[in-house]
């Protein structure tokens, strides 16, 4: 009975806020070590210690952590989603994790939350991906519309320049519909 109740108290995160906490930093989709532990619930401390006693786990490709030159120019330019202590007075620089960093953390992290949240963080992460998919393809299929027609795209924005050119006050004005008569 205590696990259904701990399933319903799980939230959902909205995919949204997990999306605003994934930054691009050395080309790699990151998100914060202190996002993370927010979004899991525990301290960021708690978490970089589980991390710690599974270094194995997290490889460089997983998580690296910023040099003091990428937190200084990264947290300072992040003013807005800065947190009291984040940014201003680091003891640490902060660590970031990658997709399969993060993928790697429901096997260090063993809550019903951390589970929960990891699987909201990989299908937001493959919702990103997706949109990124398909925004490149469309414009690559109109690039190659516009190569492989651009004799009649031209020739349809100088039929619109003209139609827009052309004031209607200029002609004259047929009334079109019904004359009433008189009886």
């Amino acid at each position: 009975m205590s696990e259904s109740k701990n399933k319903k108290s799980i939230a959902i995160i909205p995919d949204e806020r997990i999306i605003g906490k994934i930054y691009s930093i050395r080309g790699e989709k990151v998100i914060f070590d202190t996002d993370l532990a927010l979004l899991y619930g525990v301290e960021t401390k708690v978490l970089n210690q589980a991390v710690k006693r599974n270094i194995k786990r997290f490889p460089e490709d997983f998580m690296f952590q910023l040099n003091k030159k990428e937190a200084d120019i990264f947290l300072r330019s992040q003013i807005v989603t800065l947190k009291r202590g984040r940014g201003q007075h680091l003891k640490y620089n902060p660590h970031v994790f990658t997709e399969p960093g993060i993928a790697m953390l429901s096997s260090v992290l063993k809550s019903d939350i951390a589970i929960q949240v990891n699987i909201q963080i990989m299908r937001a992460f493959i919702g990103m991906r997706r949109m990124l998919s398909t925004h490149k393809e469309l414009r690559e299929k109109i690039e190659k519309m516009e190569r492989e027609n651009k004799d009649n795209f031209n020739v349809i924005f100088k039929i619109i320049n003209k139609l827009i050119a052309t004031n209607p006050k200029d002609k004259e004005l047929k009334i079109i519909g019904f004359k009433e008569t008189k009886k």
